[in-house]
């Protein structure tokens, strides 16, 4: 038996551990740069015996067309459930994403916050591993002094390192290819079709949409832009001219985090003012998840009933999530910028090169450009690849009814998921209606929230979310295959014994009949 023996301060001393503190006695990774961190996290994976051997056995080898699982989206969550599957001995699996390289997800496109807003020690999509954290990442090149110096990570950073997560784990994401079509094949498998250099169609057994914040959703656009110029107006998520916002007047709807970091970046690009139109009668300033947020919570919300589900998440939007306060700051720090409150907007008017925006208390404003602050709706039919069968996904709506003060229709439209992360349809009393395949395909997205809880999509949950969904689908993918494994077990004839091990004997004969007297 090994015995591993605790170390003493003589034991620290002769390591040369002697007088450094606990958090320095951990920091063993500072400064050593990124060539050694990656050395040291391929073995820690070789010491987890990563990747073990695949598992399933199917037609896949013998028929390129069909995957075991296709996954969209190279961004974060695409990248961890990719490799979360390999850590399930998961092989056949295809990563697409419509992006170039290196610029999947929104964190170098239309998120223009500065930092995030995650505490910087959140192990993200670590999946357990200390030297795949982007703690260790950042420590190997900049030190302990750097990590304890720094506050919030900053946007950009963040994608560099999950460009290193890519690169580190050999992830083969395939860039510039997009999802078109998806539809029913042969014994409930999907037939997909792709779109990159070239088209190709593919056979799926199963579809996880690892698409991020706006999955399965479309930009909220409110219907009083209907009547002025597309150029006079633009979503917080469309790629905005900044620079020909300079001496302008911009007025920006709503006050949460992508409307603040909007408003910052117009004021730094010049604009002559900006001007949050919010509706609210006053600012939000407290994040309620974050008073609840704990490893019980991510565990067991799924668990919950829809009325305890429905009012955490209700009341969480209802409350709405304040913007950071650094943003927040970027933007009241000039002198041009303002916020107004309880004001909804009536009707927007545009004539004379400028824009009057009538609010519902009668008053106006005049401004040149709008810029919308106003999120994503969750909606199903906006995977246009789905065609008709998007709307055959059963919705909260049609399985709960609140009580009229926790109503929220936005709340309602989230798909109302299995515990796998799949789609469920909605019942149908026309068979020439199943849409049963949509089981097959799983929602590792924002889209998920409703249903299972922060797991998909934002970083202190995200790698419980993966570590959940490849559990489910190496149990759904097993029981697909029973008749196959159990051929196996039937087939499998290596021995651990070679007969030469023992020597067969035979009892002794019986003994002589003990005389009584």
């Amino acid at each position: 038996m090994l015995v591993v023996p605790a170390l003493t301060q003589r034991n620290m001393r002769q390591i040369g551990m002697s007088d450094l503190s606990s958090r320095e006695q951990g920091s063993v990774l500072d400064d050593i740069g990124l060539a050694a961190l990656e050395q040291r996290l391929l073995a820690d994976l070789d010491c987890l015996c990563y990747p073990p051997a695949s598992w399933i056995d199917n037609a896949g080898g013998e028929q390129p067309d069909q995957v075991d699982v296709l996954i969209v989206g190279g961004g974060m969550c695409g990248l961890l459930m990719w490799f979360a599957l390999r850590c399930a001995g998961i092989h056949n699996v295809r990563i697409i994403d419509q992006n170039v390289s290196g610029q999947e997800g929104p964190w170098v496109s239309y998120a223009r916050m500065q930092t995030l807003r995650s505490p910087k020690q959140l192990t993200g999509p670590a999946y357990g591993v200390g030297t795949l954290t982007f703690q260790a990442w950042y420590r190997a090149q900049c030190g302990a002094d750097s990590w304890t110096a720094l506050d919030k990570i900053p946007r950009t950073m963040w994608m560099d390192y999950l460009r290193w997560y890519r690169k580190v784990l050999h992830i083969p994401v395939e860039n510039g290819v997009s999802l078109t079509r998806v539809e029913p094949a042969r014994e409930q498998l999907l037939r997909v079709n792709l779109k990159g250099s070239g088209a190709e169609e593919l056979v799926v057994r199963k579809l996880i949409y690892a698409t991020g914040r706006d999955g399965i959703a479309r930009p909220n656009i409110p219907g009083f832009v209907s009547s002025i110029s597309a150029a006079r107006w633009a979503h917080s998520s469309y790629n905005i001219d900044f620079d020909s916002l300079r001496d302008r007047r911009v007025s920006v709807v709503g006050v949460g985090a992508s409307a603040v970091d909007n408003a910052a970046e117009a004021l730094e690009a010049g604009a002559a003012e900006v001007r949050h139109l919010i509706r609210r009668k006053q600012m939000p300033t407290v994040n309620k998840m974050m008073g609840i947020g704990s490893f019980g919570f991510l565990a067991g919300y799924a668990d919950l009933s829809d009325e305890w589900r429905w009012r955490f998440m209700q009341y969480s939007f209802a409350t709405q999530t304040p913007s950071p306060r650094g943003s927040t700051l970027r933007v009241s720090q000039h002198d041009n910028a303002y916020f107004h409150f309880d004001k909804s907007i009536d009707a927007i008017h545009e004539e004379n090169g400028a824009l009057t925006v009538r609010f519902t208390d009668a008053r106006e404003l005049e401004t040149d450009f709008i810029i919308l602050g106003t999120g994503f709706s969750t909606d199903p039919m906006a995977r246009k690849e789905l065609g008709e069968a998007a709307s055959a996904i059963l919705l909260w709506e049609d399985v709960y009814t609140p009580p009229a003060d926790e109503e929220n229709a936005d709340l309602g439209r989230f798909p109302y998921l299995s515990a796998d992360f799949s789609f469920r349809q909605k019942s149908s009393k026309n068979p020439a209606e199943n849409t049963s395949w949509l089981q097959n395909i799983h929602c590792f997205n924002y889209g998920a929230t409703a249903s299972l809880g922060k797991v998909s999509g934002d970083i202190p949950g995200i790698s419980e979310g993966a570590r959940w969904l490849a559990r489910a689908l190496a149990s759904c993918l097993y029981r697909e295959d029973i008749e196959t494994h159990w051929q196996a077990m039937q087939a499998y004839s290596k021995p651990e014994l070679l007969g030469d091990e023992w020597e067969a004997t035979e009892l002794p004969g019986p003994s002589p009949a003990r005389k009584v007297i």
